[in-house]
């Protein structure tokens, strides 16, 4: 891996900084888990896909620049350098996008990428289910094949942003006699379908950042299944394997959030007590360089050909975890102004955003595959231990 960047990088990086200095709003979007924030972030999706910044590393055809993944790093550095609004289409560029790619034909590919670049469908995930959790061989959502349509019924829980989502993509059982990963295919549902019933479910910060999907006799097109039919288990791997090991959580995330918790170490200066807290910040600091270095070294290794296997279990943990630190290390840091929430006062909303970021870090060891899960992954294909 060559760390250094070619000329042809460095003009690149130039151009993604000169355009997020004049299109990044001014002032922070409210929350994408309201009605109105949900409705801003949409906007700035569109004005990303007016400069065919939506997905860089997909082909222009498709809204993206044909960007490898070195450049996409690039971009993502510079994304949160600038403090550009969180990704509210992150379900469906991150992790539905790159399985389209893959798997999907040309006309899904024609049909559904476009419209995911520019912000005009933005897409929920319906992986969990009541008795199905971290689980998902155990999904009993039924999916029967009538003609060229399939009738689902069931009912899908903590889908993320399915509350003002207009599309779901999901597992359903196609092969009723089936068990476990057997018998499943994976479904693009829009969700202003007849039958679909939508109900919030409310995060640690109240708002309404899940939803459970109950699906009633919903009919959706065969030309929605993605890949052949009971094909899924397969299909939904690749995508946890981006929602796990590159795509989501891209490191530019963390190292900026690091760079705050030093910001945040050094304005406290002789206030603070604890001199563990010191320790806290360089490991925090130096885990984030290390996971950046990391994710360089895979994407190196994918533009060569290689592939992601069960070592974006290792990532997931790593990443989970680390988010974990960084905001639990900044709670010391702030003491009792740490809970000061984000709408008391304008003064202190950076105060705020560090109390919205320590909630939300709680739940990086559970979405995306909960982090017990992913060491029996490690330790069975990655160590090859006997399973118990």
């Amino acid at each position: 891996m060559d760390l250094n960047y070619t000329e042809a990088q460095h003009a690149f990086r130039a151009e993604i900084r000169e355009w997020l200095a004049v299109n990044v709003p001014r002032t922070p979007l409210a929350s994408f888990d309201t009605k109105e924030g949900f409705a801003a972030h949409r906007e700035w999706e569109r004005t990303l896909a007016k400069g065919n910044w939506g997905m860089v590393t997909w082909p222009e055809v498709y809204g993206g620049r044909g960007c490898d993944l070195i450049e996409w790093l690039i971009f993502e550095e510079e994304y949160y350098r600038a403090g550009a609004p969180l990704r509210v289409n992150q379900n469906g560029i991150f992790l539905l996008g790159p399985t389209l790619m893959e798997y999907g034909t040309e006309e899904q590919k024609a049909r559904f990428i476009p419209a995911m670049a520019s912000g005009d469908e933005i897409w929920a995930q319906g992986w969990s289910e009541p008795n199905a959790g971290s689980d998902m061989a155990a999904i009993r959502c039924r999916a029967d094949r009538d003609g060229d349509e399939f009738v689902i019924n069931g009912q899908k829980i903590w889908s993320t942003r399915a509350v003002y989502a207009d599309w779901v993509f999901g597992l359903f059982r196609t092969d009723p006699a089936s068990e476990r990963h057997r018998g499943l295919s994976k479904i693009l549902v829009p969700l202003n379908a007849a039958g679909i019933t939508v109900r919030p479910i409310a995060q640690l910060n109240g708002l309404p950042g899940f939803a459970e999907i109950f699906f009633d006799d919903v009919r959706v097109p065969a030309f929605n299944m993605l890949g052949g039919e009971g094909e899924g288990w397969n299909i939904a791997m690749a995508t946890a394997g981006f929602e796990r090991g590159l795509m989501l959580r891209s490191p530019a995330r963390f190292q900026q959030a690091a760079r705050r918790l030093v910001d945040l170490y050094r304005d406290r200066g002789n206030d603070i007590l604890d001199p563990s807290i010191e320790d806290a910040v360089l490991r925090c600091y130096m885990d984030a360089e290390a996971y950046a270095l990391s994710t360089y070294q895979t994407a190196s290794k994918l533009t060569r050909g290689g592939s992601i296997g069960p070592e974006a279990s290792c990532n997931k943990i790593f990443w989970s975890e680390m988010d974990i630190l960084i905001h639990e290390t900044a709670m010391k840091l702030l003491g009792a102004r740490a809970e000061i929430e984000p709408e008391t006062a304008t003064e202190i909303t950076e105060l705020g955003s560090w109390l919205d970021g320590f909630m939300f870090a709680q739940s990086g060891p559970i979405y995306a595959g909960t982090n017990e899960i992913q060491r029996n992954i490690i330790a069975e294909r990655m160590l090859g231990m006997p399973r118990k």
